[in-house]
């Protein structure tokens, strides 16, 4: 085949093109709404991430406004990039053919379909991440010299780790590789490394700045997120989860592939220094994973930098198996066809069920973008008429951070007492849980004049503008009644009663409001 950055540039191109149409179509995911909040409050660094993602969303909402274009512009540019990066790393390590196959390869990949779509970490991570594999092999290509691609090799490493701190482990494979390369261990005596570190560090600084401010909250944040902080157990049904998730995500056929070639890679892992090199950056994670699963599955996306890389190696594998036994070919061929299906299926579950198919929401891993236009259309009616009923004002309280805020980006009107104060908020807390913790909240006071104070409350320094109000509690599970942390601080509480979201005749969600009475704020 001639020409075949030519084809795969069009190729490119019209899925972008394609990409950059319908990720305006369809409503956000929770985890993008929350994302959009934290857009809209510029910090050094967030409660559970960098300020990566943040930083993205703001900027493309400033070029396009507050809409699910806006939202999502850089992720399909993102996937034309990370597409083209792979492209260019196997045409470096092998040839260009490979370059070709493996970028087509990441397009029939379902996730990765989906990270082309979403404005999640998870683009901007894998986009970093092979861009500082590409910056390192240049950088290896001129051993023992030194190389400016070790600038840029740190630089990519610290701008992923903005997004998704899972990126620093690049640094565990680089070790890997120059401590098992002879001919590469002679980098530990060159500067290239260490001008890499630096600039990695100083990409750092504002979120170590932040947590230094915040008593290193996120790196308990991530111990928890990992299990670490309690004691090791096995569960042995985990482990199938962790797979069967990524079966699932991936596509049975590819990822059974992929997982082929892994096995491959690893049994002549010393052999030659290209398979060490995209090895090293594809098993260190997909096995830490693996072994975090024995004890909770985790999530399928968590391991998708690594395997990404894998693609590149498990492209070169699979053509050369190809070359010796033709008759597997319509099997690669419909591997490839599953994978791409699979990939139009997800994207394009609602079409289905417009035709007819009974797709249930609850089966369908798209099934949590939808309905959110209804949910936040339900939410204000119920405050409308409870208001109306009540003769008195309401604040909105979600049972969780997605709720809140989806919630917040689909009500009609956003009801904001306080700059700064998100339109929904979460149940107050003691602990700190997610960026909701570091916002104004109801249970916030403000600075106040000698006369607002109470003369027979001498320890008062302030006042709460919610004192005495009523909410309403929303929550998307069956509670028989609020957590007992949310009503301590209310008078009494009252069932209003449950709202389903249904849409081409199927259940989305259903949402539950209960009306909280009088708040009077929680003793310290």
């Amino acid at each position: 085949m001639k020409n075949r950055l030519h084809i795969l540039l069009i190729l490119l191109g019209v899925l972008t093109l394609l990409r950059l149409l319908l990720c305006g179509s369809f409503e956000l995911s929770p985890d993008e709404a929350y994302y959009y909040l934290w857009s809209q409050r510029p910090d050094l660094s967030y409660y559970s991430k960098g300020p990566g993602v943040a930083m993205a969303i703001l900027a493309s909402t400033n070029l396009f406004g507050a809409t699910e274009f806006g939202v999502r512009f850089f992720s399909p540019l993102l996937g034309f990039g990370t597409s083209l990066l792979v492209f260019a790393l196997a045409r470096r390590i092998y040839d260009e053919r490979v370059g070709f196959w493996a970028a087509v390869l990441a397009q029939c990949l379902p996730i990765f379909n989906v990270g082309s779509l979403l404005m999640t970490i998870d683009p901007l991570s894998i986009f970093f991440w092979l861009l500082a594999v590409y910056a390192f092999w240049r950088a290896l290509e001129k051993t023992p010299a030194y190389s400016h691609w070790w600038l840029l090799t740190g630089l990519a490493i610290g701008l992923g780790a903005l997004c998704k701190y899972t990126n620093l482990a690049l640094y565990l494979s680089i070790a890997l590789i120059l401590a098992l390369v002879p001919a590469w261990r002679r980098q530990w005596r060159r500067p290239g490394l260490y001008l890499a570190l630096l600039i990695t560090l100083g990409c750092l600084i504002p979120p170590l700045l932040w947590n230094q401010r915040h008593q290193w909250i996120t790196l308990i944040h991530l111990s928890e997120r990992g299990g670490l902080e309690s004691k090791f157990s096995i569960r042995l049904e985990q482990p199938f989860v962790f797979l069967g998730a990524h079966f699932g995500v991936y596509s049975p056929l590819l990822f059974l592939a992929l997982l082929l070639s892994l096995g491959v890679g690893l049994w002549h892992f010393r052999d030659h220094r290209k398979t060490t090199f995209l090895i090293s950056f594809a098993a260190p994670l997909i096995f830490l994973y693996f072994f975090l699963s024995l004890k909770n599955a985790g999530e399928a996306n968590w391991t998708a930098p690594a395997i990404v890389t894998l693609t590149i190696f498990a492209t070169r594998d699979w053509l050369r198996r190809l070359e010796r036994r033709p008759r597997f070919r319509p099997w690669a061929l419909a591997a490839l066809v599953l994978g791409a299906t699979l990939s139009i299926i997800l994207l394009g579950s609602e079409s289905l069920r417009r035709l007819g198919v009974p797709w249930s929401y609850q089966r369908d891993p798209g099934g949590r973008l939808q309905g959110w236009t209804e949910s936040g259309q339900i939410v204000a009616e119920v405050r409308r008429e409870l208001e109306k009923k009540t003769g008195s004002p309401l604040f909105l309280i979600g049972n969780k951070y997605q709720t809140a805020a989806a919630l917040a980006w689909y009500l009609p009107e956003k009801p904001v007492l306080r700059p700064g104060d998100p339109p929904v908020y979460i149940p107050e807390s003691q602990m700190i849980q997610n960026q909701y913790s570091f916002w104004p909240s109801y249970d916030t006071f403000d600075e106040a004049t000698p006369e607002q104070l109470d003369p027979f409350n001498t320890e008062a320094t302030g006042i709460n503008r919610f004192a005495g109000r009523n909410a309403l509690y929303i929550t998307d599970r069956p509670e028989g009644k609020p957590a007992d942390a949310l009503l301590r601080g209310f008078e009494r509480w009252e069932l209003v009663g449950d709202r389903e979201i249904r849409k081409n005749g199927l259940l989305v969600r259903t949402l539950r409001f209960f009306i909280c009475t009088n708040y009077q704020t929680l003793p310290l």
